[in-house]
């Protein structure tokens, strides 16, 4: 295990952004993210014919260096089709150990 400075980046947003997201972080810094398919449940949920209709989501997750995700967020923030179409939010958890990721550093155990 190694003991990081690194965040968990989450980006919740609509499905059939996340590649445009993803690539997008990656020209800030992120090395590779996990696309994970969710649904979206809201109080403001619609209904059709008594059937509930959800919205499709995607969430990108990228565990990254603390300065880097604190980058990538205020240029998410900034980004127009994260404000429009794309509509989500943005989040951060500390990430205190890993094992299995590829920090660069040679002398990983």
């Amino acid at each position: 295990m190694i003991n990081t400075n690194m965040k968990a980046l989450y980006i919740v947003i609509n499905a059939g952004f996340a590649e445009q997201v993803v690539e997008y972080i990656r020209t800030m810094g992120s090395t590779g993210a996990t696309i994970i398919n969710a649904r979206g449940v809201s109080s403001m949920q619609k209904e059709i014919m008594g059937i509930s209709v959800d919205r499709e989501k995607e969430i990108v997750l990228t565990i990254i260096e603390s300065d880097k995700a604190d980058t990538i967020m205020e240029a998410v923030k900034q980004n127009t089709v994260f404000k429009t179409e794309g509509h989500g939010i943005c989040f951060t958890l500390p990430v205190i150990k890993t094992v299995g990721i590829n920090t660069g550093n040679i002398n990983q155990q």
